[in-house]
């Protein structure tokens, strides 16, 4: 599972603060955050850099 939401609310950064530093639309990141869609690579790229973060930071650990 990817855990975006886990990771954006420990930092503090608000689903429209993603959105804006991603470039990707809020109902994308929600259904992202809520397993709805998967993102592609390159969503998953800009969505850690935004969040400081690795992409494998992005998924639970049994996904590592």
């Amino acid at each position: 599972n990817i855990k975006i939401w886990e990771v954006r609310s420990s930092k503090g950064i608000t689903l429209v603060s993603l959105s804006e530093m991603t470039g990707i639309s809020k109902s994308a990141l929600n259904n992202f955050e809520n397993q709805k869609r998967s993102p592609k690579l390159q969503q998953l790229e800009q969505i850690a850099i935004a969040l400081g973060c690795r992409i494998t930071d992005l998924f639970d650990s049994e996904h590592k």
